[in-house]
C-alpha cells in the first residue's frame, strides 16, 4: 500500500494513515467468518446427503459459540433432522463424564486415587489387590477386555455390574498393573460401579445430580432401557450397498461407564465452559487430568484422567473420540487457545475427528 504525503496532514493523521497500512494487509489474509462457515459446511457435505444420518458441529472460541449447526437426520424413518438439541450416543466421550465423578469424590476425600480395587470390591480375585482408580483411570490396569469375555451366545445386553461379575471369573491380567498403557472399557466400567459404592448414588442420578443438573445439561442422560428416556433421540446407523440401515444397539451398550451417555451441541458447550472453571472441582485438579499421566517406571503416556493426549499443530491437547455400533464422535480442546471443537454423528462410518481437526486449523492458524 502506498501512502501519499501532503504537507497540509497533521502529524496524528500521518500517524493514522501508517498504522492503517499495517493492519490492513493482516486482515485481508484472514479467513471471513462466512467463508469459515462455507468451509465447515464443505467438510461436512457428506453428512448432509439426501436420506441420510448426519452431524452436529459446535466450534466455541474465547467462550463464545461461533458455529453451531446440524446436519442431515436424526432419524430417518420419522425424517427427524438433527438439530443443535438432538441427543446422540456419546460413545467413549462419555469416560470424561466417568472421571469427573471419581474427581468429584476425591475433592470431597471420599476416595483416594491409590485406592485399590478390593477396597471397593472385597470379593474381587486377589490380583485386584494391586490395580488402583488411577490405574483405572489412565487404562494402565492390564484388565482383560470384559467384550471378549461376553458369551458369543448372548443377546441379553450386559451392564456395568455384568462387567464386574465378568471379571470375577478371571485370575489375572494381561501385564502387570502400570507396566503399560492398553486402552480399557473394562476399567471405566469399574469406575462406575465405584462411583456408586462410594456415594450410596446410582451411576446415573450422580451424574444428573453432581454434573449435569448443576451446569443445565438438561436433556443430557446416562440411558437406562425401562428408567430414563432419551429426548430428541439420534439413532445410529450403517451403510448398506443401497442405503442406510438401523443400527442403534449392541450386547455392550447399556454399560455406562464406558460409553452409556447421550448429549447434544447446546448441553456440551456447558460442559466445555465448565472446565474453563472450578465449578465441579479445583483447577488444579482439571489440570491433572488434563495431564500426561505415567507409568510405573515414569514414562509419560498420551492419557490423563478420561481423555487423550495429542499434538496438533505443536500445540499439545486434550481430546476424545467416541466409537460404538451406529455412532462416531470426536471432541478436540485448545484450553491455552480457548478453541474448542466437537462433532456428534450417527454413522458408522467416516472420521470426525479428521474433519475437526481441519476446523480447529481454521482458527488455529
Amino acid at each position: 500500500m502506498t501512502i501519499v504525503l501532503y504537507p497540509r496532514f497533521s502529524g496524528d493523521l500521518l500517524r493514522c494513515l501508517f498504522m492503517l497500512a499495517l493492519i490492513l494487509p493482516l486482515r485481508s489474509n484472514a479467513m471471513p467468518a462466512d467463508d469459515r462457515a462455507g468451509a465447515i459446511d464443505s467438510l461436512l457435505a457428506a453428512y448432509e446427503s439426501p436420506n441420510a444420518p448426519g452431524a452436529s458441529v459446535a466450534v466455541i472460541r474465547d467462550g463464545e459459540v461461533i458455529f453451531k449447526k446440524g446436519y442431515g437426520y436424526a432419524n430417518l424413518d420419522a425424517r427427524r433432522r438433527v438439530l443443535p438439541s438432538t441427543n446422540f450416543r456419546l460413545a467413549s466421550m462419555t469416560k470424561q463424564f466417568t472421571a469427573m465423578c471419581i474427581m468429584m469424590l476425591k475433592e470431597q476425600g471420599r476416595l483416594s486415587y491409590a485406592d485399590p480395587l478390593t477396597s471397593f470390591f472385597p470379593a474381587f480375585p486377589a490380583y485386584g489387590r494391586t490395580i488402583t482408580v488411577r490405574h483405572l483411570l489412565t487404562h494402565t490396569s492390564g484388565l482383560v477386555d470384559y467384550e471378549a469375555l461376553i458369551p458369543d451366545s448372548q443377546t441379553v445386553q450386559i451392564l456395568d455390574a455384568g462387567v464386574l461379575a465378568l471379571l470375577m471369573n478371571t485370575d489375572s491380567t494381561m501385564f502387570p498393573p502400570g507396566a503399560r498403557y492398553e486402552y480399557s472399557n473394562t476399567g471405566y466400567a469399574l469406575l462406575a460401579l465405584i462411583v456408586e459404592q462410594v456415594s450410596g448414588e446410582r451411576f446415573a442420578d450422580f451424574l444428573h445430580r453432581h454434573i449435569f443438573s448443576p451446569l443445565g445439561m438438561s436433556t443430557t442422560v446416562a440411558f437406562e432401557q425401562g428408567i430414563s428416556e432419551v429426548m430428541e433421540r439420534a439413532y445410529g446407523y450403517t451403510r448398506t450397498d443401497s442405503e442406510f440401515a438401523f443400527a442403534d444397539q449392541s450386547v455392550s451398550s447399556a454399560v455406562l461407564g464406558d460409553g452409556g451417555i447421550y448429549s447434544n451441541a447446546d448441553d456440551l458447550i456447558r460442559w466445555d465452559a465448565s472446565l474453563y472453571t472450578d465449578r465441579l472441582v479445583p483447577l488444579t485438579a482439571l489440570g491433572e487430568s488434563f495431564a500426561d499421566a505415567a507409568l510405573a517406571d515414569g514414562s509419560p503416556i498420551d492419557y490423563g484422567y478420561g481423555w487423550h493426549k495429542g499434538t496438533f499443530l505443536g500445540i499439545r491437547y486434550p481430546y476424545h473420540n467416541g466409537s460404538t455400533r451406529g455412532f462416531r464422535n470426536t471432541i478436540l480442546r485448545f484450553p491455552e487457545q480457548r478453541l474448542t471443537v466437537f462433532i456428534l454423528t450417527n454413522r458408522n462410518e467416516g472420521d470426525p475427528m479428521e474433519i475437526a481437526k481441519k476446523i480447529a486449523e481454521m482458527f488455529l492458524k
